[in-house]
């Protein structure tokens, strides 16, 4: 089993990074394999709904990250979506990369890399933001259909710099215990398909826009 996680900072060793490294070593621990891409600084495109990915079945933008985590994606059985909080919000940087992320993955097959895939965010923050961050993260994968996983707090942490991290006794007890959950859920959807059990086929015939 594969978890792919994406460090949605602009420091690619910072707070979010060292959150992530949490899970990981947890992950290993229970033989599942993880993969952690990086934003960084690289410039990122904001998705302009051109619509041209229905007809590529891409994103249109090439020169970054968004096609290649899609192809990645196709092949994992689990998420962790990571991003630092800013000004009260997600980087706009992870933003940017996840509208285009799911916009596209949307229109080139229906989410088909992500849907019915257990997923969870996590935000560091130095001191607020994080519930209002951790909401918007997770709009994203309520709508593509996939299965979000909790842990014994909201999955939060706090943190300045990566050396504080391991300070927040709580908020990492939270991510090693997301980490826990996610495998067992993969587990439990591995057991299902072992057994016959196949994901629900979701009607999708009704598109309205309030006036009609």
């Amino acid at each position: 089993m594969k978890v792919l996680m994406l460090n949605g900072s602009c420091n690619a060793n910072g707070s979010t990074r060292a959150g992530l490294d949490v899970m990981a070593e947890t992950f290993a621990a229970e033989n599942v394999e993880t993969e952690i891409v990086t934003l960084g600084g690289k410039p990122i495109m904001d998705c302009i709904g051109c619509g041209k990915c229905a007809e590529l079945k891409r994103c249109v933008f090439g020169n970054d990250d968004v096609n290649d985590f899609v192809a990645k994606a196709s092949n994992a059985d689990g998420f962790v979506f990571g991003t630092p909080v800013y000004y009260a919000h997600p980087s706009g940087r992870v933003l940017s990369f996840l509208d285009r992320v799911f916009f596209s993955s949307r229109a080139a097959d229906g989410y088909a890399a992500f849907r019915h895939k257990p997923c969870a965010s996590i935000v560091v923050a130095r001191r607020s933001g994080t519930t209002a961050s951790f909401d918007v993260m997770n709009k994203y994968y309520g709508l593509a259909q996939m299965l979000m996983v909790g842990s014994t707090y909201w999955n939060l942490f706090h943190a300045l710099t990566k050396d504080d991290v391991p300070h927040d006794a709580e908020g990492v007890q939270t991510l090693r215990n997301l980490a826990k959950n996610i495998v067992y859920t993969m587990k439990c959807l591995q057991a299902g398909r072992d057994a016959g059990i196949v994901p629900p086929v979701a009607q999708e015939e009704v598109f309205t826009n309030f006036i009609r």
